[in-house]
């Protein structure tokens, strides 16, 4: 039997399980590791500038890499605590992401070492197993443990903790025989299928809620192909968004308190009947007020996680499984029912959303200096096509983003759906760019976002990894001084201040272009609408010719008033400017799938 260290153990089981690439700070405590994996070479490893941005970069990984997962590294202590917001991040949208940590050596764990804390303890509550391992023959079973518990079930994160002397010490271990465990997934049957599907024979303005679960389950083709068997039209989730092409006819819009369109939220109170299939009615779509969306409707929910199953309300009928594993029973009969002639007419259903879905939107056309920030993501739909993967976290920018910006693939709107930590936005493109670089990556950040974590931008210039990033600038935390009217404040929200060493920027404060450049990156500031168009175009060839990221700075008007629901209910979402109704209000055109 070969005997390696259990350090090097494990890095040739992250290979055997598809690991391909890594994130991380190195430090003493984990040195052992570091070593193993230079040693046994085959995965490439991107140094972070915070160790907090090397777990979300391992986020945007997984999130970007249909079956691969991302992997962050980090040494002890305070290294495995700044983890803990990725860690959270991944669970609360079912993320499978593996952090590693060093430790100080078994014998240290209880004498206050230094560095040493209990931080399996710490990542318990926001991981699906969190370990310390004290003796080195444990390590290839946790580490294969750790591979199946990830992906089995609703996938979600796991931290791995490695004492420095249990990293050190030598272990029997055969790579050649090392094998993955099975992964297990619930499988719907073929009689909780049917009856699901007579839940929709039965109605007459039926709709399917498309969760993040459909990415998860790589089943986005199946969902389109029942949704055109049975004409049934489709919502996707924050955390769907891109299941269903955002031009097909099928496509209903989104519905939410915030990130929902006019059209979604209007067809959805039209509805009599939703199968929800990987969404976990999350109140951003439902609104606080469930009496609202749950009335005059019955309710099928299809979820991987038994007990996700009534955690918000009861539906009229549960099944516990896989999205992929359901959706093809789901075809399967609704192939056998139009043979037979069986499936009801829904066209006069489906020509009412589309009625609403060519009518009912926001306007995106404004003139003004400062800009609005409508106008941004009218021109953002105009210069990046249907095959740009958009990355964004939280706040006005990215509530307005889902509002207004158009997703036509899956995996192509990667957003931090429950967790939204400020920070996030910068080394989730990263990691996204680093697992798809064929795939144009384009961020979109507010100024307070883009503030928390930029020196990762760093990051993207030394390893050469371009995207776009698109920074709204109205030197205010926006979402939360329109969230401070209700309170009649306007309190610590406020960002301006006047910069002496660059006047230019006036009351914005913070001169974006000279960090960005200071750190490696290209940056263009943009002050009017019209020159948006040239700006994007611009950056795309910048991003291309240097490789590395770059920055459009929009200064936007200082205070926009994004619509959302001013009462949690998505019946009574308030519009603060101009609704667009009329062809030449409309916003840009949803762009056809095939248009480059």
């Amino acid at each position: 039997m070969p005997r390696m260290t259990a350090a090097r153990a494990a890095v040739e089981i992250l290979k055997r399980e598809g690991v391909t690439n890594a994130f991380g700070v190195p430090g003493a405590a984990i040195n052992p590791f570091y070593a193993a994996l230079k040693a046994g070479g085959g995965i490439d490893h991107t140094l972070a500038r915070h160790v907090e941005g090397a777990s979300h970069m391992a986020e945007g990984y997984t999130r970007a890499n249909a079956g691969n997962i991302g992997v962050c590294i980090g040494t002890s202590g305070p290294a495995g605590t700044d983890m803990i917001t990725g860690l959270y991040s991944a669970i609360a949208d079912s993320i499978p992401i593996l952090c590693i940590t060093g430790q100080a050596p078994v014998a240290y764990l209880h004498k206050e070492d230094f560095q040493a804390v209990d931080i399996a303890s710490i990542a318990k509550p926001v991981t699906k197993a969190a370990t310390t391992v004290l003796e080195a023959a444990q390590v290839p079973g946790v580490f294969q443990q750790a591979f199946h518990l990830m992906r089995s079930g609703r996938p979600g994160p796991v931290l791995i903790d490695l004492p420095i002397d249990v990293q050190q010490t030598e272990i029997e271990f055969d790579p050649e025989t090392y094998a993955p465990l099975p992964v297990y997934k619930p499988t719907a049957t073929r009689a909780q299928a049917e009856k699901a599907i007579q839940f929709l024979l039965e109605s007459e303005r039926p709709l399917i809620i498309a969760g993040g679960g459909i990415f998860n389950a790589d089943a986005s083709d199946l969902l389109v192909e029942f949704a055109e068997l049975t004409n049934t039209p489709v919502v996707p989730t924050l955390m769907g968004w891109g299941s269903i092409p955002d031009d097909h006819d099928l496509n209903a819009g989104m519905v939410g308190q915030q990130t929902g369109t006019r059209y979604g939220n209007a067809t959805f109170l039209e509805s009599d009947f939703v199968l929800g299939i990987g969404n976990r009615w999350a109140n951003r779509h439902t609104g606080y007020k469930l009496d609202v969306y749950t009335k005059g409707r019955k309710f099928v929910h299809v979820d991987v996680e038994p007990t996700q199953i009534g955690r918000i309300f009861a539906p009229d009928f549960g099944i516990a499984s896989d999205a992929k594993a359901a959706l093809e029973l789901f075809v399967e009969i609704a192939k056998e029912l139009k043979a037979a002639g069986k499936l009801p007419d829904r066209s006069a259903w489906v020509a009412s959303h589309l009625e609403r879905k060519g009518s009912l939107h926001r306007r995106t056309h404004f003139d003004n200096v400062p800009m609005k920030p409508q106008r941004v993501y009218e021109e953002m739909n105009k210069a990046f096509g249907p095959e740009t993967r958009y990355v964004t976290t939280i706040g006005l920018s990215q509530i307005a983003g889902a509002q207004m910006l158009h997703v036509y693939k899956p995996r192509h709107w990667i957003n931090c759906g429950q967790a939204g930590p400020l920070g996030w936005t910068i080394p989730a493109a990263l990691g996204a760019a680093i697992a798809d670089p064929e795939t144009p990556v384009v961020a979109l950040s507010g100024d307070y976002d883009f503030q928390f974590m930029l020196e990762e931008l760093a990051v993207g210039a030394q390893h050469r990894i371009p995207y776009v990033h698109v920074l709204v600038n109205n030197a205010y935390l926006g979402l939360i001084r329109q969230a401070q009217i209700g309170l009649d404040i306007n309190f610590q929200v406020n960002l301006e201040f006047e910069n002496i060493n660059s006047p230019e920027v006036g009351v914005y404060g913070v001169d974006h272009v000279k960090v960005v450049e200071g750190l490696g990156c290209k940056a263009i500031r943009v002050t009017e609408p019209d020159q948006l168009l040239a700006a994007f175009e611009e950056a795309k060839k910048l991003a291309a010719q240097y490789r590395v990221p770059v920055v459009v700075e929009a200064i936007l008007e200082r205070i926009t008033n994004i619509a959302m629901s001013p009462t949690a209910d998505i019946s009574a979402v308030k519009e603060f400017e101009e609704i667009a109704t009329e062809p030449g209000h409309a916003p840009t055109a949803i762009i056809p799938i095939t248009a480059s």
